[in-house]
């Protein structure tokens, strides 16, 4: 085989640029400086104690959230570092009612089939504890739903190949930049994945090349809004230094 192309059942590569050893390497700058806290610790203290008050919300409150608002989270979201930086995700923003609507019965209906045919026993017994159903009102309920998508290859115009790297690592980062963003506003969100998720491709028209990450509704939580009594592992129980 002369090694110019894929061997059988191999991906096709395409490349847009000059040969590897044409590239010239990327261009330096200097890194922007930054106001530094007077304190590191207590500035991460802080951070770590504002995040501790996050949430995740299943009653939102039908209070509007500015299409700004929204727009901002996304642009702290996409700050995420990624493999070859290639920048593998997509956020769709759905504020319409009509196409809440569509997105809450095919999710429901998926739901439905999860908790009666495709869950084991066990997974269904922690869920139980959080009180979860196939029931979704929050997807209409809340002013906003995002939808991420991770991208199977590179539709940059300036792509060198279109192939991507560590895609569930790279948006896995900027799902949490995402949700630290929304809370930072004072906003709540949810981490919803109907199992499987297909559907929100189909009905927001998304190519075939990306797949559906997370269905995130955001919004002011509900007066009265209640959420399970869980606690997060303490400390100790997840840092460890050296060995």
């Amino acid at each position: 085989m002369s090694g110019d192309g894929p061997g059988p059942g191999e991906p096709q590569r395409a490349i847009l640029q000059p040969p590897r050893e044409h590239l010239q390497p990327p261009r330096a700058v200097p890194l922007r400086p930054r106001p530094l806290p007077d304190d590191a610790s207590a500035a991460a203290r802080a951070f770590a104690e504002a995040m501790a008050t996050r949430r995740s919300v299943r009653e939102f409150s039908s209070r509007p959230v500015a299409r700004e608002t929204i727009e901002a989270c996304v642009a702290a979201a996409a700050t995420a570092p990624s493999g070859a930086n290639k920048q593998p995700w997509s956020f769709v923003v759905v504020g319409d009612p009509e196409l809440k609507r569509e997105i809450r019965i095919a999710a429901e209906l998926e739901e439905r089939m999860f908790y009666e045919q495709r869950a084991n026993d066990e997974w269904l017994a922690d869920l139980g504890l959080l009180g979860t159903s196939p029931s979704k009102p929050f997807i209409e309920d809340a002013p906003w739903v995002v939808v991420l998508f991770k991208k199977m290859r590179d539709d940059r115009s300036e792509r060198i190949s279109d192939q991507v790297y560590y895609v569930n690592e790279s948006v896995g980062i900027a799902a949490g930049l995402f949700i630290a963003a929304v809370h930072q506003a004072g906003l709540a969100t949810l981490t919803h994945t109907p199992s499987p998720m297909q559907f929100l491709g189909r009905i927001l028209r998304r190519p075939d090349y990306e797949r559906p990450y997370l269905l995130l509704p955001v919004g002011y939580p509900a007066d009265g809004c209640m959420v399970p009594d869980i606690r997060r592992r303490p400390l100790h129980e997840v840092l460890f230094f050296d060995r």
